[in-house]
């Protein structure tokens, strides 16, 4: 899978990862391969990407969207804290 994070003032990652969970408005998510085209807001909470060697990255946001389609997932998110 490949994911673009995005906030509205730079580019926060882009790469390949094995998952990623995110906070969802009605609670947290977790998006695999070949997982079925999503469209959902997310609220404040803690964003994991798991990468392809093992490693872990987390960070906070206040707010946000994510959008998944054939393995492609795009993270546009607000208050990014590392």
């Amino acid at each position: 899978m490949k994911i673009t994070v995005l906030t509205p003032d730079q580019e926060i990652y882009e790469g390949p990862i094995t998952s990623v969970k995110v906070p969802g408005v009605g609670g947290q998510f977790e998006v695999l391969k070949n997982h079925a085209p999503l469209v959902s807001a997310l609220g404040a909470g803690n964003v994991r990407l798991k990468m392809e060697g093992g490693q872990n990255r987390t960070f906070s946001i206040e707010k946000g969207f994510i959008e998944v389609l054939n393995n492609n997932i795009s993270l546009l998110v607000q208050g990014y804290q590392e």
